[in-house]
């Protein structure tokens, strides 16, 4: 062989070579590649193998509370429901003592329960703006549910432009919530929906009697005027249940968030309830078989095995 003929061999051999070491290297190159990619190689990643903390569990439900707390306005105070402009927290829907009403502290506790482990501290007249003071009251007492019924006072103003901004309504109730957990951090809270109060005109409006009473100034914004079916009085409507609408949103929001709260799903606005149902009195407030609707409604809800 001669000399250029081996100086070519040489060449041929070292690119044989240098190509079986590319081939070599890219072969490794696609291995590594395999190794990292779990999705390829059907292998875990070394963080994908790292295991993922466990979140914290959920506090479960108790459907049977050992004491019970309400907060809230006169619907919870039961004013007008025994006599005129008088509470009658005997015939609550959450604390009653009425077996006629069975409210929800007596399905729950029994009489003799409800009588030393139930208390009432709603107030007539009440609005969001009162619950984080109740709240605090009802956390004193340490109970194990805590009954929440607002936002009808925020609804009924004189006029419209005084109905509660929703902001404040939502503020108002994630002050409560804190207060409660501040004293009472294992309580479980039950939330009532608003009443449909555009509903209320509707069924009442007919009778003579009680459109007449509700003209001494009962919720004018959505039952002043009850016979007026003009435009603007159908607009002034419409905006007070828009704004009923928007609190339960923010009630049913804000309970949302809490591990402990559990809101009706809007049961007691959705409720149909008929004359029979309202104050002989006033024509808005709950009668005794109102307040007994509502009872049966949250003990349906709070004994449930989901939340609605």
């Amino acid at each position: 062989m001669t000399l250029r003929q081996r100086r070519r061999t040489l060449r041929a051999r070292t690119k044989v070579a240098a190509a079986l070491a590319v081939a070599a290297l890219a072969a490794g190159g696609l291995a590594a590649c395999d190794f990292s990619s779990g999705a390829t190689a059907g292998r875990p990643s070394a963080t994908s193998a790292r295991p993922s903390p466990s979140p914290s569990p959920t506090p479960e439900w108790d459907r049977s509370p050992r004491s019970l707390a309400a907060v809230g306005d006169s619907i919870t105070r039961g004013f007008d429901a025994c006599t005129v402009l008088s509470d009658c927290p005997e015939v609550s829907w959450a604390t009653g003592t009425d077996p006629g009403v069975n409210s929800l502290a007596l399905r729950l506790l029994g009489p003799s329960g409800a009588a030393k482990r139930s208390w009432n501290v709603a107030r007539s007249g009440a609005d969001a703006s009162d619950l984080p003071e109740q709240m605090a009251r009802a956390a004193a007492h340490r109970p194990e549910l805590v009954t929440v019924m607002i936002g009808a006072n925020d609804a009924c103003a004189d006029t419209v432009d005084r109905m509660t901004p929703v902001e404040d309504f939502r503020a108002s109730f994630e002050a409560a919530l804190a207060r409660l957990r501040k004293g009472a951090p294992k309580a479980q809270v039950y939330v009532s929906s608003v009443p449909d109060l555009k509903r209320l005109w509707s069924v009442g409006r007919g009778d003579a009697l009680g459109s007449r009473i509700w003209e001494l100034g009962i919720c004018a914004t959505m039952l002043g005027g009850a016979q007026d079916v003009s435009v603007q009085a159908q607009q002034r409507r419409d905006t007070v249940q828009e704004r009923v609408v928007a609190y339960n949103g923010v009630l049913e929001d804000v309970c949302g968030k809490d591990d402990r709260c559990r809101y009706d799903g809007g049961a007691v606005f959705d409720y149909r309830f008929t004359q029979a149902q309202l104050s002989r009195w006033d024509w808005f407030h709950p009668g005794r078989d109102g307040q007994r609707r509502i009872a049966e409604i949250a003990y349906r809800n709070v004994t449930a095995a989901q939340a609605p």
